[in-house]
């Protein structure tokens, strides 16, 4: 079974049993972690670019003691929440035709695409922490780094 099938059947499921599943996040919570995968990688159609930047947020939360939301909204963390209101950012997202996708992949087991990163960056960008990290994985667009 092909990665998109997997993700169309596990967002399928997510969206009849999402009540019944025990979650470490809210619905809310959820949401912004949702929009921020679409945000940051929504146009990145290469295998497993929005599970890497899932695997970047939850890895930054484990080591921060945060929730996913909040380091989603973490001043300078992702391009996609700065200086911009946040109920307008999550419609967006949610407008996009990947939302279900991305929703789904926020209540699937953590893979391991992004290899334990907790830094990444578009391969356009030069910015200036990663001089000091290891690349551990190329994902289409993205670089990830530990």
């Amino acid at each position: 079974m092909d990665h998109y099938m997997k993700i169309l059947i596990a967002s399928t499921i997510v969206l009849i049993f999402c009540s019944a599943y025990n979650t470490n996040y809210s619905q809310s919570q959820r949401e912004i972690v949702t929009a921020t995968l679409i945000l940051e990688a929504g146009g990145e159609y290469s295998l497993g670019a929005m599970e890497a930047v899932h695997e970047v947020i939850i890895t930054r939360a484990h080591k921060r003691g945060l929730s996913p939301s909040q380091v989603c909204l973490q001043p300078r963390q992702f391009a996609c929440w700065s200086d911009v209101e946040l109920a307008s950012q999550v419609i967006k997202a949610k407008r996009h035709r990947r939302w279900r996708e991305a929703f789904a992949i926020t209540h699937l087991p953590l893979t391991s695409y992004a290899r334990g990163a907790d830094h990444y960056h578009a391969d356009y960008c030069d910015p200036y922490w990663n001089k000091s990290m290891q690349v551990v994985a190329r994902v289409g667009r993205h670089i990830f780094y530990k």
